[in-house]
């Protein structure tokens, strides 16, 4: 499975209702760690994108970390106009050549596409003129949506309300957009590569999805690391551009950001600090120490 980006949570955004739920939520316990040194505390949150609302993540460490920072910095803050949204969404998404999605696509893949967009009730011929990294990312969130998951219920919209409601600095690592070029700079043959995988690994989530919300529910980054990102390295150019590069940046980031005073509060996607290639992985080579916050 690939959660690489708040991205999908926008592609969702185009194609499915939000999904609200105001029943009882247990508690759960994701991962927080944390970067210090003499004058800078740094908190690293692990994400998951897209939830259900079904359970209580914002307590305990993350809420103590959360309370405890001036800023805020997420992946990418979600554009509140959803027309401004859908408008840079498309701007990348359908390719203006002329080339039809099916065309780019092999037989077996095509029947697989058109097999998984019809379970989402969605007309395959919709697709035609799309780019194959928006089909991917669009099956992925189309599947997800089934099951109740939205953006408006995952971490990052809770986060950049709180944070503006408690009037802290909000700022983002990369934007919705760059994320967008990010997908859409991928050569041809590796977004057709990512589409094939992905509708592979599509006809396992019903059961994926449980085990992987409980590894993040319980911070276990070494099950993430198996779910998230290994299968990424069947395809190296995308495993290249989405984990390894990203975090290179983001690591670096920090490395910064440690040179100035102040407590922040960084959230981005739980597989980007689970196991080699993380965030943590690239601080910990560059000989800074971390830990995981226990509040």
């Amino acid at each position: 499975m690939k959660w690489f980006a708040p991205a999908a949570a926008a592609v969702l955004a185009l194609l499915v209702p939000s999904i609200a739920d105001a029943r009882a939520r247990p508690d759960i316990d994701p991962a927080v760690w944390v970067v210090r040194d003499a004058d800078t505390t740094i908190y690293l949150f692990g994400t998951f994108h897209l939830l259900d609302g079904k359970s209580d993540w914002f307590n305990d460490e993350v809420r103590t970390a959360f309370d405890a920072a001036q800023e805020v910095t997420l992946e990418a803050i979600m554009p509140d106009d959803p027309v401004a949204l859908q408008a840079m969404v498309m701007k990348y998404a359908i390719d203006p050549s002329g080339r039809t999605l099916p065309e780019r696509l092999n037989p077996a893949t095509r029947a697989k596409l058109e097999q998984a967009l019809l379970a989402a009730g969605v007309d395959p011929r919709s697709f035609d003129h799309f780019k194959p990294w928006f089909a991917a990312t669009a099956v992925t969130s189309l599947s997800v949506a089934k099951h109740g998951l939205t953006g408006t219920a995952g971490p990052e919209a809770a986060i950049k309300q709180s944070g503006l409601g408690s009037g802290k600095k909000i700022s983002e690592l990369e934007g919705i957009e760059k994320q967008l070029t990010m997908f859409d700079r991928l050569p041809e043959a590796e977004q057709v590569k990512y589409l094939e995988q992905t509708l592979d690994e599509n006809k396992d989530l019903d059961k994926q999805l449980p085990v992987l919300l409980k590894a993040w529910g319980t911070g276990n980054t070494k099950k993430l690391a198996a779910m998230l990102n290994e299968g990424l390295k069947k395809t190296p150019a995308i495993y290249q551009a989405l984990f390894v590069d990203r975090n290179a940046a983001w690591t670096d980031w920090i490395v910064h950001r440690l040179d100035k005073p102040g407590t922040v509060f960084v959230a981005v996607g739980a597989g980007h600090f689970a196991g080699k290639d993380s965030v943590l992985d690239m601080l910990a080579r560059r000989g800074f120490k971390w830990r995981r916050f226990k509040g």
